[in-house]
């Protein structure tokens, strides 16, 4: 079973993170897969939503600095930095966009 985290702290590293979700799914529509954003991409990821969404994971650390909300069906986590870590304890594998 693929357990993938995939990282965008950008805005641009976002567009690259949702190819590469996309590209995945359709290889592996199984894959367990979390795009987790931070920093300048939580503002590029709540003003242009995506289909797949749902596979976003949005940090509250960033969303506190920047005084911004996620809609619903939106999963935070507490902070990315420690999230990725505790993925990767897991046994997940990382891919910065």
């Amino acid at each position: 079973m693929v357990r993938l985290l995939i990282h965008a702290p950008t805005p641009a590293s976002l567009e690259r993170a949702r190819r590469n979700l996309a590209n995945l799914l359709k290889l592996a529509p199984d894959a367990h897969v979390e795009l987790v954003v931070n920093a300048g991409a939580v503002a590029a990821a709540l003003d242009t939503p995506h289909a797949l969404d749902t596979h976003l994971r949005v940090c509250a650390n960033t969303l506190t600095a920047t005084a911004r909300t996620v809609p619903d069906g939106i999963a935070t986590v507490p902070a990315a930095v420690l999230h990725l870590a505790e993925r990767q304890a897991q046994g997940w594998s990382y891919l910065r966009a």
